[in-house]
């Protein structure tokens, strides 16, 4: 198997409160860098789905989050990466604040579709934005 293809596991956050789920923009010069995800990241060896996310979540936002049920799962193949992708839903316990300097904004879902988001999180956003 071609180990620069192997897939690599990225979790992501789905964290609504009062009707409106929270986004936060790439970095400039980062993979995808300007476009609207939901906060998450890679995964170190060895470690969990959940802890991964919960670490993130920390580093990224200063924030402790409760990491629920997956909710969505797929696999991208960029030119670059193949990402196998894990969308967890969450909660937060205190006020998220953008540590990185990315820009974070708390959207109603018929908002998503309105944002530019990478390609491997099209399917979610179609299934968590209504249809016009």
């Amino acid at each position: 198997m071609d180990k620069t293809k192997a897939p690599t596991i990225v979790t992501a956050a789905v964290i609504e409160r009062d009707g409106f789920l929270l986004v936060a923009r790439r970095l400039e010069g980062s993979h995808m860098g300007g476009f609207w995800e939901f906060p998450g990241g890679k995964c170190e060896p060895g470690e969990s789905a959940e802890a991964c996310l919960a670490r993130e979540i920390v580093e990224e936002l200063g924030a402790i989050a409760t990491v629920h049920e997956e909710i969505f799962r797929t696999t991208y193949a960029y030119a670059d990466r193949v990402l196998d992708l894990r969308f967890f839903r969450c909660d937060l316990t205190s006020e998220p604040r953008p540590l990185l300097g990315q820009e974070i904004r708390w959207v109603a879902s018929h908002e998503l579709r309105t944002l530019s988001f990478p390609p491997a999180d099209s399917e979610l956003v179609a299934r968590l934005a209504p249809s016009p």
